[in-house]
């Protein structure tokens, strides 16, 4: 394959018939003033040594020299192929609650921005890792499928909110569930689901959705997010706190305790978040314990740069001109590379 890294230097080219044009223009000018001194062949041997042929050459030479260096500067590029890369990493499924007690603000500034920020600064120290990011409260669904694009992976976060699913709830078990789903078949490779949620209204079989990935040599990290003591939840968009149907105010409490089993049930370990970086230190740490294995990626080598040719060919055209005089050389007389006039 053939392609120019900088193709926007090709439009130089255009002043290469300006050039063209200005240069017959001028020789006919030059041919016509003659004539007004007098009788042509009477010209030809005034001048003896002079050379209708030398300056077209030495002209025609400066402007391939010239095409070469405008095609030298757009970065001619040839050799593309796929080629098989091993890179060492782990998989890392994302599950994020975003039911409605996710907008507490017992966690500055929520608890929903709390976790968005925790997970864009653990996706930021990945390194050949592949990350997946999923979305739950009464149901789960992929945000994100498997990815090494982290670029995507912290702009998808940017759109996240509890509006994405109206069945509210916390299912956890769904989220385990499509998390085991969506890993990569590789083999050898570590695995962690980071579960990421308050745990309240927990609709059970998360227990036992832990313990299968478990079986699958999956880790379940919980993330607590949250206070056990509870606070408001705030209704987006104004100043008032959501309520029950008897018009009391839903207090939402983070349920450690369940959170704990969820991890202990999948071979990980349960973190609280709270207003410091301590949970994601100690994520981070449990995360880099696991195996890394090679991991083989499809990617495109990088093309070959073809302007040292053209360089050369540049110099070499250059050098030529250089040497050939407009007239010709008493040395060389006898020499006749070009017809005299």
């Amino acid at each position: 394959m053939f392609r120019f890294g900088e193709p926007l230097y090709l439009y130089l080219l255009i002043v290469v018939p300006i050039l063209a044009a200005f240069y017959f223009y001028s020789n006919y000018r030059r041919r016509k003033r003659l004539k007004e001194y007098g009788d042509m062949e009477l010209l030809k041997q005034l001048m003896p040594e002079v050379s209708k042929y030398r300056p077209d050459v030495k002209f025609w030479l400066m402007l391939a020299a010239m095409v070469m260096v405008i095609f030298m500067l757009a970065q001619p590029q040839f050799g593309s192929k796929m080629e098989t890369v091993k890179r060492q990493g782990i998989e890392t499924v994302v599950a994020l609650d975003i039911s409605n007690s996710m907008l507490a603000q017992d966690v500055a500034p929520s608890r929903l921005e709390k976790s968005k920020k925790l997970i864009s600064r653990l996706v930021e120290t990945f390194n050949n890792d592949k990350v997946a990011l999923i979305v739950f409260a009464g149901e789960a669904f992929t945000q994100l499928p498997i990815t090494s694009d982290y670029v995507s992976a912290k702009l998808f976060l940017e759109t996240i909110s509890p509006s994405l699913i109206s069945t509210q709830g916390t299912d956890i078990r769904a989220a385990i569930n499509l998390a085991m789903k969506s890993f990569t078949p590789n083999d050898g490779v570590g695995r962690a689901i980071v579960l990421i949620t308050d745990g309240e209204n927990h609709e059970g079989g998360a227990i036992e959705a832990a313990q299968e990935a478990a079986k699958k040599g999956i880790h379940v990290f919980v993330l607590g997010v949250g206070s056990p003591d509870g606070s408001p939840i705030p209704v987006e968009g104004s100043n008032e706190f959501r309520r029950d149907k008897d018009g009391n105010v839903v207090v939402t409490r983070l349920n450690e305790e369940m959170c704990r089993e969820i991890a202990r049930a999948g071979n990980g370990m349960y973190v609280r978040v709270d207003n410091t970086n301590n949970a994601e230190r100690a994520l981070n740490a449990e995360v880099n314990k696991l195996a890394k294995a090679d991991v083989e990626t499809q990617v495109f080598t990088e093309f070959d740069e073809q302007f040292r040719v053209l360089a050369w060919l540049a110099l070499i055209l250059l050098a030529v001109e250089i040497m050939i005089l407009n007239r010709r050389n008493p040395l060389f007389k006898n020499v006749k590379l070009f017809k005299q006039n």
